[in-house]
């Protein structure tokens, strides 16, 4: 029997994150602050220029497949409804990404505030302090 994790089930598989959690968490202020960083620097901007790269093609599509002289195709208005999907789920993943490194940076000052309440919880006056 090892004590580092959960015994295996009756099948033999270790259930996942059993032995020590996830590998790739970063839990140290440091690989937190490195992490929110990645985001900033090189994720959010990537994204956003992934993102906003469908737009310069899908304006030539609509326009291409739009109507002339009273005719166009259907797939104008498809590929113009699917661009606009495509920018409301680039928006959201902003967003979160915004979230994600906001909570990041956070983590820190909340759990060192909670830490600094705990200990002036603890070290308030006892009536065993004058003995």
């Amino acid at each position: 029997m090892r004590i580092d994790q959960v015994p295996a089930d009756a099948s033999g598989i270790v259930t996942p994150g059993a032995s020590g959690g996830q590998k790739d968490l970063a839990s140290t202020p440091a690989e937190k602050r490195a992490a929110a960083e990645a985001i900033e620097r090189h994720i959010e901007p990537d994204t956003r220029t992934a993102g906003n790269w469908t737009d310069e093609q899908t304006a030539a599509v609509v326009k291409a497949f739009g109507a002339k002289d009273g005719h166009g195709w259907v797939t104008s208005s498809a590929v113009k409804a699917a661009h606009k999907q495509w920018d409301e789920q680039v928006s959201g993943l902003m967003k979160r990404l915004a979230s994600e490194k906001a909570a990041l940076r956070s983590t820190y000052t909340v759990l060192q505030g909670t830490d600094f309440g705990v200990l002036a919880q603890v070290r308030a006056s006892s009536s065993l302090d004058a003995y």
